[in-house]
């Protein structure tokens, strides 16, 4: 046993992986999302969400690829810090933080979803409840979470599948495809449809933080992420077809799915869908996040800078629970002094994008620094390849946040600038009195 507790088990295989990353996809952004992109695109949407699973594969491919090099003990803080300036490690822990805002915006979705079924439960309280739920599941260690994960991903992906087949039934493919109705607003209305909705396709990255974890992460990882955007992707877009094509465009635009649900199945399976679909969706989320948004900072917490107390692990479950605490405060601390969900999306994207840069440049230096280990990697790719594969990453990443932007008061804009400077600013500080480590194993 360390000086930090116990050791994190390494027990997740390909299936546990693969249940954490199908979990983390399907969440609130195809119950929610889905009308908002038929109102930009009309029903051109499926194509919106082929092109978002395109843009996630290719921006999510560098990730994909660095862990084929070595397993990363802290997730993302390793593979920034192992190939970047160390620096940034310290930029990245802040940063990521505040992209975990969005706990709170799943609990706060779900009580959304709930709150039909249970009226006489304030929102808040629901919201809470799910929080302090999961976080009780974690807390008692990754084989607890991942059990509850493959059963809750079953039943959503059960409850997806049934409303596919029977909307698929109730389809009427010969008007579908009239002048009127498709790509409403033309190109950009396309475009931007499609830029939304990477926020429903991508997700699978998150599993990257389970390295320390996984049996055999430079194998698994990789094929998990790949595997299961590209599967979630065409279930998805099967069901955008269908919520398009069923009632009239102007009834679905900026509606939940749940309205086309409603019109589509019998009483009983509409409740199941509810149930099995919208609320495990979110869930499924949830449960993933809080499972993996530990291990970047126990890391983080090894290296200093930060208390390095935080990186305890409970001998009994093999839990980071100093952390997995302070990630459920900070889920909680929205929900108590009433964030907007829309405020608290427009953060995480905008964060997220200055992070995953962060991964594709640490990509790019990886495949120089680890040459050897690079080569030797089963989706080696030539230099060529790599640089054409980074450099679009990252204009994909400027094309998201343009098209995000474009409507964003400025006032908000000014408030990004300021945090991206403070994360700077302690990072550098940082850098200049720790030793960082990273911790990363080379796969030989």
């Amino acid at each position: 046993m360390s000086e930090h507790g116990a050791e994190l088990k390494q027990t997740l295989g390909f299936w546990d992986l693969m249940g954490a990353a199908i979990g983390q996809i399907i969440g609130a952004g195809i119950m929610s999302l889905t009308g908002v992109a038929i109102g930009m695109t009309g029903r051109s949407v499926p194509i919106a969400f082929v092109l978002s699973a395109v843009m996630v594969l290719i921006t999510n491919m560098p990730l994909a690829l660095i862990n084929t090099i070595a397993r990363y003990q802290g997730g993302a803080y390793s593979i920034i810090g192992s190939s970047l300036n160390k620096k940034f490690t310290g930029m990245y822990a802040l940063l990521f933080v505040l992209t975990n805002l969005s706990l709170s915006m799943y609990t706060l979705s779900f009580a959304d979803y709930a709150l039909p079924f249970l009226p006489m439960v304030p929102r808040r309280a629901l919201a809470i409840g799910l929080l302090v739920v999961i976080y009780g599941l974690n807390y008692r260690g990754i084989d607890k979470f991942s059990q509850f994960q493959n059963i809750i991903v079953l039943s959503l992906v059960a409850a997806l599948a049934m409303f596919s087949v029977y909307g698929f039934l109730k389809m009427d493919f010969s008007t579908y495809y009239s002048t009127e109705t498709f790509m409403t607003d033309g190109v950009l209305g396309l475009l931007t449809a499609t830029a939304q909705l990477t926020f429903a396709t991508g997700g699978a990255n998150v599993i990257a933080n389970l390295s320390a974890e996984a049996k055999n992460p430079t194998n698994d990882i990789p094929k998990v992420m790949i595997t299961a955007t590209i599967g979630v992707a065409i279930l998805y877009a099967f069901m955008a077809t269908i919520a398009a094509g069923i009632l009239p465009i102007e009834e679905v635009a900026n509606q939940p799915l749940t309205l086309v649900a409603k019109n589509v199945l019998p009483r009983a399976l509409y409740v199941f869908f509810i149930i099995g679909g919208a609320w495990f969706a979110l869930i499924s989320t949830l449960n993933s996040q809080l499972a993996t948004c530990t291990k970047p900072l126990i890391q983080a917490a090894r290296d200093g800078g930060i208390p390095e107390k935080l990186a305890y692990i409970h001998p009994k479950f093999r839990t980071p629970v100093y952390l997995l605490t302070f990630f459920f405060i900070v889920g909680l601390i929205p929900v108590l002094i009433g964030l907007d969900i829309s405020f608290i999306s427009r953060t995480v994207t905008f964060v997220g994008t200055v992070i995953n840069t962060m991964i594709v440049l640490a990509f790019y230096a990886a495949t120089k620094k680890f040459r050897s280990h690079w080569e030797r990697s089963p989706l080696h790719l030539n230099d060529g390849v790599t640089t054409f594969l980074v450099i679009a990453a990252i204009s994909i990443y400027m094309l998201q946040a343009f098209l995000m932007g474009r409507s964003l008061p400025l006032y908000y804009v000014i408030g990004n600038i300021i945090v991206f400077i403070l994360a700077y600013t302690f990072a550098t500080v940082r850098a200049n009195k720790v030793n960082v480590t990273a911790s990363y194993t080379l796969n030989d």
